[in-house]
């Protein structure tokens, strides 16, 4: 009876094992498509069809290698890199925290980028020139960036005693701190005047609009080492989802763990953060998706977290091009329009309110 049992086991894993793969091959083709009809999408009136006809002659107009490499070029490498970097992050934090509906902001990083972005916009006028020209237009990605770094090693620092980070700490210290951060914003944001406010408003409902090579090379060295090397988290995660206890018997470093998942979170998220502002749900709604399709397995969850994090971003931002063209949506707002009904729906189906 027992070896009955354990066949049909081992025979529901691999078939769940042989659907991630399966998952994994038709995110990548999804990936392609996203990023095709991302090339033509825009308000400059380069279709596919013109890039289609270019790449067949072998010849683009001038204007339209502007817009092909110098905008919608690294826009899209951009959409990708923070996309997955959001939803490897928030597949990280769920698998560290043992909870599905965990996401990178229980560390921190986007309360604390926030009040970076905020204090360089409110009071980056009051810099000494020379260091406002140093910093050019980046100040304010800068100051998200070391914002989000401050709180997450805080918050590092308050849960952790006798070398044992505590979770339990951690999550409740963080909404201390993010309550704190909300707190110190709402006072900048009171104390800033029209146009700051503007910029306040547009930057806390994210976008790729500013996206360029520079930024691109300034957050690269940050994401995608994490993205590069998360897999190899996977046998950690793996082991921490029956206990931190079983984990440690396995043979699993717990304490180095749980470092590197906070760090490579802090890292990932702060510079997505820091480059392109808040955007939200990806991290939270992606990374359980998957698991509902194809299991918890972080061997596979994680490369399809990256992978289908990067289209909906993708897919986002098109949508946050063309719905109000030629003007553009931020596309903060975009993602949660379509994530909160998501997370919802989570929600519903966790407390066993819906039957699918």
């Amino acid at each position: 009876m027992l070896s009955l049992a354990l066949g049909r086991s081992r025979i529901a894993i691999g078939e769940r094992e042989a659907h991630a793969v399966l998952m994994l091959r038709g995110l990548i083709v999804l990936l392609l498509v996203v990023s095709v009809l991302s090339l033509g999408t825009g308000a400059a009136g380069l279709t596919l069809a013109d890039l289609f006809r270019a790449a067949m002659k072998g010849e683009l107009s001038t204007r339209d290698q502007v817009i092909l490499w110098n905008i919608r070029l690294p826009r899209l490498a951009m959409g990708l890199l923070i996309g997955a970097a959001l939803a490897v992050s928030g597949a990280l934090m769920q698998g560290l925290f043992r909870n599905p509906l965990a996401d990178p902001g229980i560390v921190g990083v986007g309360a604390g980028a926030g009040l970076g972005a905020v204090l360089a916009i409110v009071l980056g006028g009051l810099l000494p020139a020379g260091i406002a020209v140093h910093f050019g237009g980046q100040l304010v990605p800068v100051a998200a960036f070391i914002g989000g770094w401050g709180a997450t090693l805080l918050l590092y620092r308050l849960a952790t005693r006798g070398g044992h980070t505590s979770v339990a700490t951690m999550l409740l210290a963080g909404i201390a701190l993010g309550a704190l951060a909300g707190a110190l914003t709402g006072i900048m944001v009171y104390l800033a005047d029209d146009k700051q406010l503007r910029d306040l408003t547009f930057w806390s409902m994210g976008s790729l609009a500013g996206a360029g090579w520079g930024k691109l090379a300034t957050a690269l060295p940050l994401i995608l080492p994490v993205l590069v090397f998360s897999p190899l988290l996977a046998r950690g995660l793996n082991a921490l989802a029956l206990g931190e206890a079983q984990a440690a018997h396995l043979g699993i470093a717990v304490e180095r763990l749980k470092q590197l998942i906070i760090l490579g979170v802090a890292a990932a998220t702060g510079a997505a953060v820091a480059v392109a502002g808040g955007i939200g749900f990806i991290g939270i709604v992606v990374p359980h998706l998957l698991r509902i399709a194809t299991g918890p397995n972080h061997r596979y969850l994680l490369p399809n977290a990256a992978l289908l994090g990067a289209s909906l971003l993708v897919g986002a931002d098109m949508v946050a091009r063309t719905i109000v063209a030629p003007a553009e949506l931020p596309i903060g707002i975009v993602t949660a329009v379509l994530g909160a009904p998501v997370f919802l729906w989570i929600l519903m189906r966790r407390q066993g309110l819906m039957g699918i």
